[in-house]
């Protein structure tokens, strides 16, 4: 079924979740309660413990798709000052260097993710200090258990994609029982605040001249996104963005990280898809958009006070020349003041941007039947 633009279904909270039978709105709104939760259920799982033998020599993440991005949160606010290298695989092999120095975190939201299961299984046979994370009475559960290792259960918002913070949080808190990050509980609930805040402002009552996420949403439809970070956590948000614009709105996006899209996706905005004259100014919800070239690009820059002021300047470079070129340029503004903070308020507001631009084109958010039609081809 081709999609097709209707702002109507933004206008009011019983549109758009007529729009949305698989209810990811409601998924996307569990945020804060997965940071509380998966925090009391990593506490009594244990994570603790894994500090008993120390800190290992580094920290390894397997997940695939949805479940890999925890990784890439985990490393984000460690940060580049992190005492040992976190790195992330989202293949079915493990890198040959991972040996019993090393702690391995298995993230998979079913438990039963056949790549995730064999590398997690090498490490395993490997020595590796294991952590899992994952679905309760699962194929990853019982590995764990077996290789003695450390188990948090997850319970599943619906989603892989919408089950993020409750898949995050257990790789927080054992960076944080081995001092590799500092993740106090006071943070851990700031942010589920503002993980209610951003919720609030993006509920489906929310009129689109004042709900930020429909907004952007509505003036990201028809142009291909730009989706560019310049710091650890807005990279990480950035990224994310764009995996969840492919998923949830079934969307094209491309993925940049300043500096280095400064020197090649930068050329694009001379390219077939730059608007030709000035753009339209984004900030008036108002104007007439059947007037607009019907493609554009549109640069969506995630901006973060932790950029270091190189970065930044190239960001606000970057932003002026997409201007000047006609391309449309959105900042999104990370809030907050810790790294997680800042992470999750950005991904919040694109998870919404993703949902509502899925509603506003007519496909449905939760499905994703390439994917599956892909799977049961390969299986």
């Amino acid at each position: 079924m081709s999609a097709s633009l209707d702002p109507s279904r933004l206008e009011s909270a019983e549109a758009a979740e007529a729009a949305d039978p698989g209810g990811m709105l409601r998924q996307v709104a569990s945020s804060a309660a997965q940071v509380r939760e998966s925090r009391r259920a990593a506490e009594e799982a244990g994570v603790a413990g894994l500090a008993e033998d120390g800190r290992p020599r580094a920290v390894v993440v397997v997940g695939t798709g949805s479940c890999a991005v925890p990784g890439d949160v985990l490393a984000a606010v460690c940060g580049t000052g992190c005492a040992v290298p976190i790195s992330t695989v989202r293949g079915p092999r493990l890198p040959g260097w991972v040996g019993a120095a090393d702690l391995v975190v298995a993230v998979s939201s079913s438990g039963a993710d056949e790549e995730t299961l064999e590398v997690a299984a090498e490490a395993a046979r490997r020595g590796c200090r294991l952590l899992a994370v994952g679905g309760e009475d699962s194929p990853l559960a019982d590995l764990a258990g077996r290789s003695r290792g450390v188990f948090v259960p997850v319970r599943s918002a619906g989603r892989p994609r919408s089950t993020l913070w409750g898949l995050t949080v257990p790789l927080l808190l054992a960076a944080r029982a081995l001092r590799l990050a500092d993740v106090p509980d006071a943070v851990l609930e700031s942010t589920a605040v503002l993980l209610e805040d951003v919720a609030h402002r993006c509920r489906p009552s929310s009129e689109p001249f004042v709900n930020p996420a429909k907004r952007l949403a509505l003036d990201l439809a028809g142009d291909v996104p730009l989706v560019w970070g310049a710091s650890e956590p807005s990279v990480a948000a950035a990224y994310r963005m764009c995996c969840q614009l492919n998923e949830n709105a079934k969307y094209p996006a491309v993925f940049g990280e300043l500096p280095e899209a400064g020197r090649n996706q930068v050329a694009i905005f001379d390219g077939f898809f730059a608007r030709a004259g000035s753009p339209a100014d984004p900030d008036d919800f108002f104007r007439d958009r059947l007037d607009e070239p019907e493609h554009g690009l549109h640069l969506v820059s995630l901006r973060d006070a932790g950029e270091h002021p190189r970065a930044r300047g190239r960001a606000e470079a970057a932003a002026a020349l997409a201007r000047d070129r006609g391309v449309a340029v959105t900042e999104m503004r990370a809030e907050g003041d810790h790294p997680l903070e800042r992470i999750a308020s950005l991904i919040a507001l694109a998870d919404y941007v993703t949902v509502y631009l899925a509603i506003a084109l007519g496909v449905d958010p939760a499905s994703e039947p390439a994917v599956q039609e892909l799977r049961a081809r390969i299986a």
